[in-house]
């Protein structure tokens, strides 16, 4: 006897419902952003704001372009990438091991913690006076301040992401039989990690942050003080072209920084 089989009609995509769901995501992140360059570049051009204040994005992205063709610009970026950076790696040098530290041994915390806190309260700019007396107007104090600035972020979330781990998986880890060096690397290291790029990410905002006002004062080189340069001499798509540029590396960074964690922690559910 001959079973005759029903085939079950299948839905087929619509490429219309698609392209406006799409459509509808983009607009729902990006379209204020949209909204504020369309903005900008229609008040400017048609003089509801000042020209010379505020000028039409495509004087500045002209600007920006000239500054990057000629080599300007890329060496003003080369140098102030190796200040932030030299700082930032150093921060995380000291800041991730002292904080993991810190934060499983309650002794060395009880005792460093008011120095901790005293530094973390004063702003590193006020402190760059003193830095200038101590290390001079050269580099070493440039890089010191983004170091002083960009250290305490990352110090206390690792800190804070020790002491968040779940105390039940390293009693059952030490039933197991497992030593405290096992333990760290499996347990503590790891469940660390995604409150530790937290505080990357909030250092490397606060490195550039740190890096415009270092380069500010005293020095002849850097995006910072092209942004200041170009103020000086009313170059102003110029200086508008250097903020933004500064902006550009910020989100760089925070894209990078975002793509390691989710390489290192797909187990996350935060990250998700």
């Amino acid at each position: 006897m001959a079973i005759q089989t029903l085939d079950t009609p299948r839905t087929r995509p619509d490429p219309a419902r698609a392209l406006r769901d799409g459509a509808g995501r983009f607009l729902s992140r990006w379209g204020l952003v949209i909204g504020f360059v369309v903005l900008w570049q229609v008040a400017s051009t048609l003089g509801w704001v000042s020209p010379a204040v505020f000028p039409p994005l495509d004087r500045i992205a002209v600007a920006l372009w000239d500054g990057i063709a000629s080599g300007a610009l890329l060496d003003d970026i080369a140098i102030s990438l190796q200040r932030a950076g030299t700082a930032f790696v150093a921060a995380v040098v000291l800041g991730i091991p002292l904080g993991l530290l810190m934060g499983q041994l309650p002794a060395i915390e009880r005792a460093l913690d008011p120095l901790l806190q005293l530094f973390r309260q004063t702003s590193a700019l006020a402190l760059y006076p003193v830095f200038i007396l101590l290390l001079g107007l050269g580099e070493t104090s440039k890089v010191f301040v983004i170091f002083w600035a960009t250290l305490f972020p990352i110090l206390l979330a690792t800190i804070g992401g020790v002491k968040e781990v779940d105390r039940k998986l390293i009693e059952m880890a030490r039933s197991y039989g497992a030593t405290h060096l096992q333990v760290f690397r499996r347990v503590i290291l790891p469940a660390s990690v995604p409150a530790i790029f937290v505080g990357l990410r909030l250092s490397a905002t606060t490195a550039l942050l740190l890096l415009i006002a270092a380069e500010m004062i005293g020095a002849n080189k850097g995006v910072g003080f092209q942004v200041m340069n170009a103020q000086y001499n009313f170059q102003i798509p110029l200086m508008f072209a250097a903020i933004f540029l500064l902006a550009f590396l910020g989100l760089a960074a925070n894209a990078v920084l975002v793509a390691l964690q989710r390489r290192l922690c797909r187990w996350s559910v935060t990250d998700r």
